[in-house]
Formats: C-alpha cells, sequence, structure tokens
C-alpha cells in the first residue's frame, strides 16, 4: 500500500485506498452505503471567514445521488452583504475532494466543501474560493510554476485559574503538561484535524501566557505541511472549527484574535510560501537563496501595505503591529528574524543536513533532501485574515515579484540583517498601515494590481476598502493609550473574529 494512504488519518481514505484528490461521487455515495451514514452536511464560507452549514437527512440513494450531482440553492445576500436581495440565489456544489467524517456528532455524518455558483451556472466570481482559485491558474498560466502555503494558526485558551503548576508569565513556548494545561485540547485537535483532511506538521505552546485575577490564558500554535494553495485555505478553515468544537465540549473559551491585551503577545497567522516547478521547490539555489525566492519577496514587500486589507482585518489588528512585540512594522525582509515582514526560516544548508549522523553515530541513514523544506515567511496576517482572499493576494504579489524588472534590486534595498531598530537602512523603511482605515487607504492605491486579469473582482476590493474605513480607527492606539478599560472593551468586542 502506497504509505501516503497507510499513513493517511481521515477514514475515507483508509477506505478507498485512494487520495483525496481522487475521491469522486462514487465513492462519496459507496462509503456512506457502507457505513449506514444518513446525514451529509454541505460546508461553505462565508463572508465573515466561518464555515457554514446546510443538512441533509439522506431518505434514499436517489437522493444521495441527486444532491451530491447538482448541489443545492441558498440565498446569497445572507452570506455575502454586496449582493442584493432581489437576485441572490446562488448554488452549493460539493468537491468531493473535501469529504469527511464529522469527529463530534452522534449520529454519523459526512461533511463535504462546497463552492458557489451563479443563476447561469458559472463560478460566483466574488466567492472567496473562486478569488483563490483564480490567483493560482494565473500564476500557472503566466509563470509555469506552482506555488505551495503552509500556515501557522495561534490562538489563546482562556480558562478558570487553578493549578499547582502555574505557567511563567510570557515564557509558554514548548512548555509542557503539567504547565501548559491545555496540550491535551492541543494533540486532540491535531487528531482531528488530520482526520478532517488537514496536512499537520505540528503543535507546540507559544510564549503567551499571562493571568487576569481569576483567568487564565494559554498560548498554543498549530502548523500545517505546506500544500497546495486551495488545500492550505480549506486546512485553515477546518482547524479553526474543529479548535472552537473542542473548545465548546472542554467549555473553555478559545481566541484567534490579534491581540488579547497590550504587552502580552499577540496571536498571528503566518504564511509559508514556496514556489516550485515539476515538484522541485525553487528557492534555493547552488549559492543559497535564489533569485526567485529574492523576486517573490519583492512582490510581496511592494504591495504589503495593500495586502493587511485581506490580513489584519480588525481594529485590534494593529494592537499586534507594534514594536519589540515579534511582529512586524517595518517593511522589510530578513534572516531568521522574526521582526521582519517576511522572514527567511533557518534552512538545512551549508553542512548542517550532517547533524542526523551526529546524532546518531555509527548509523546508515539515508540523506535527506533538506532543500525541499525552504519557505519564505510573511509574518503580518493574524485571526482576521480572511485566508482564501490572503493567499490569493499573496499569489498575485508573488506573480508581480517575479515580473517587477527591478525586483532583485528592491529585495537588495530591504534586506535587514539581525536587528531591524539598530540595522535600520540608510533612509530608513516603510511602514505598515496602523489602522484599519490606513489599510483601506493602501488597498485603494494598489487595486489596480490586484483587479488585474480579473483575479480579485472590482466590487470585492471596494466592499473591503469600506467594511475597513467603516471602523474609523485612524489613531486608534494613541487615543486608547492608558485607557485600560476601553481596550478590554475593544478586545472583547473582537475576540472571536473571523
Amino acid at each position: 500500500m502506497d504509505n501516503s494512504i497507510k499513513f493517511n488519518p481521515n477514514p475515507l481514505v483508509q477506505y478507498l485506498k485512494k487520495p483525496a484528490s481522487d475521491f469522486n461521487k462514487e465513492d462519496i455515495i459507496e462509503y456512506m452505503e457502507v457505513n449506514d451514514i444518513r446525514m451529509l452536511n454541505f460546508r461553505y464560507v462565508a463572508e465573515d471567514g466561518r464555515l457554514k452549514t446546510l443538512n441533509f437527512m439522506i431518505s434514499s440513494r436517489d437522493h444521495l445521488d441527486a444532491v451530491l450531482s447538482a448541489g443545492e440553492r441558498v440565498d446569497g445576500s445572507s452570506l455575502f452583504s454586496f449582493m442584493e436581495a432581489g437576485s441572490s440565489d446562488l448554488y452549493v456544489v460539493p468537491r468531493y475532494r473535501t469529504a469527511f467524517l464529522n469527529p463530534f456528532t452522534e449520529v454519523p455524518s459526512l461533511e463535504i466543501l462546497c463552492s458557489f455558483y451563479d443563476h447561469k451556472g458559472q463560478a460566483l466570481e466574488s466567492a472567496p474560493e473562486n478569488i483563490l482559485r483564480k490567483a493560482i491558474n494565473h500564476f500557472r498560466q503566466t509563470t509555469g510554476k506552482n506555488m505551495k502555503f503552509l500556515g501557522e494558526l495561534e490562538y489563546y485558551v482562556n480558562s478558570e485559574r487553578s493549578s499547582n503548576f502555574p505557567a511563567s508569565d510570557q515564557k509558554g513556548y514548548h512548555e509542557s503538561e503539567p504547565f501548559a494545561k491545555f496540550e491535551g485540547m492541543r494533540k486532540e485537535a491535531l487528531k482531528l484535524i488530520a482526520e478532517c483532511g488537514g496536512q499537520i506538521k505540528y503543535g507546540h505552546s507559544e510564549v503567551g501566557t499571562f493571568t487576569n485575577g481569576n483567568e487564565a490564558y494559554e498560548q498554543h500554535e498549530i502548523e500545517f505541511l505546506p500544500t497546495d494553495p486551495e488545500q492550505a485555505a480549506d486546512g485553515l478553515i477546518i482547524g479553526k472549527w474543529v479548535l472552537r468544537m473542542l473548545a465548546e465540549k472542554l467549555n473553555v473559551e478559545i481566541s484567534f484574535a490579534p491581540k488579547i491585551t497590550v504587552g502580552k503577545a499577540g496571536s498571528g497567522l503566518h504564511f509559508h510560501m514556496l514556489v516550485e516547478e515539476n515538484g522541485k521547490n525553487l528557492m534555493l539555489d547552488e549559492n543559497g537563496l535564489s533569485d526567485i525566492s529574492k523576486k517573490v519577496m519583492a512582490g510581496i514587500l511592494d504591495v504589503a501595505d495593500a495586502l493587511t486589507a485581506f490580513g489584519n482585518t480588525i481594529p485590534t489588528s494593529y494592537l499586534r503591529l507594534v514594536p519589540h512585540q515579534e511582529a512586524p512594522t517595518n517593511i522589510c525582509w530578513g534572516d531568521r528574524n522574526r521582526s521582519a515582514l517576511v522572514r527567511v526560516p533557518l534552512g538545512w544548508t551549508g553542512g548542517v543536513e550532517r547533524m542526523i549522523f551526529d546524532a546518531n553515530p555509527n548509523q546508515d541513514i539515508k540523506p535527506f533532501d533538506t532543500g525541499s523544506k525552504q519557505t519564505v515567511e510573511f509574518r503580518a496576517p493574524d485571526g482576521s485574515a480572511n485566508i482564501h482572499l490572503m493567499i490569493a493576494g499573496l499569489i498575485v504579489a508573488a506573480e508581480h515579484g517575479l515580473k517587477m524588472d527591478n525586483a532583485l534590486e528592491v529585495a537588495e534595498k530591504l534586506y535587514v540583517d539581525r536587528n531591524i531598530f539598530k540595522d535600520m537602512p540608510a533612509g530608513g523603511l516603510e511602514q505598515l498601515p496602523a489602522s484599519c482605515f490606513e489599510s483601506a487607504e493602501c488597498l485603494d492605491k494598489k487595486r489596480e494590481l490586484f483587479e488585474n486579469n480579473s483575479v480579485f473582482p472590482a466590487n470585492v476590493i471596494t466592499h473591503t476598502i469600506d467594511k475597513l474605513k467603516a471602523f474609523d480607527d485612524k489613531g486608534l492606539s494613541e487615543k486608547l493609550y492608558g485607557k485600560n478599560d476601553a481596550l478590554r472593551d475593544l478586545v472583547k468586542q473582537y475576540i472571536h473574529c473571523q
């Protein structure tokens, strides 16, 4: 049996003995019939970034066949605020490759992610998953290459303060039980996300731990493996859903919000990416970091201020993007530098690939191609990000960088070695926006790049700008300085972001 199937935790993959990418309608019907599953749930991501649900109680094989073949109608105006009620009927159509068994229901239920289609049967131009698909296809057509993405999903668990082993304030990085109270919850999440189709790399506790009166806050992170952009987005959406369901089950609060309180670590949603051709990672060459890597970073940095409109979408996003908090504020890149907007993570180059032989002497170990692991990381986004639009925006920016005549010069100019605040380049660095309002202004100035080639519809860009400006939060950080009660009210208002 193929190892990719043998080790795959998705029950459908195990039963059908084929990768999820090869699932077809007959596979879904067979699995439901043999396993006596009568509940089918359509899932889809609407404007607010959360999974919506349409439940079917299957009454016959013909009924199941009809649902899986034609999808169903939904009210688009209740899912997307920019759609008019007078002409808002949409179709939701299942993508068979996304099917998974619901791990939370008593009645066995099969879940399947869907795409939106309009009254003509065309993919809905403004649907998040279709915008991402258009960005992927255009990148492939114009460059002949593919991109892969992975996300780092950070979150806080808030519970009642009670323990014989209290955690140390802001020193929770890779802490273990019993000091990390919710390691068990995280490990259960890893298992369930993987069973639901997510490609998991690892999980660990994060820096952020603190107490506030009778409440304890503990930060964790789940990181995914690099995969195609659509699967990366699906995995993050499912990951959020699984974690929230576990929190509900355990009667604790979980939040992906960018900031919980001032002076404590915020939660990001960092995106790693790589470019490959014919299955080969192109981020390194014989000299180290490749020109392709530098061009991709140059493109991202050139439109980074506008990208915050997709990745930092609530006022508290900009309470996280402050100096000296391991969150970016300057538009630059660096090696292994967690204050840089784009970071090149530590790679297995320069002979360090031999570490395994030193740690395991006298072992005959087959060398591993560590060059395939290299990525670059965009560190601005947070849990409020519209995941599909954020990844689509990064793909557009990467393509922009590969086409820029001066991309390598831009990359060289914006490189900062080690301490950004001490080693600032001559002339300084541009700053990221400091509010939703400023982010909207930046997107408005650069909207043409995203609207080119019909990747982002104009109405989606306009709606994004209007929504961000409606917060009217320009100068909010200064207004809140020293006003702890007002800050707590603001954090509470946006505690459950996308």
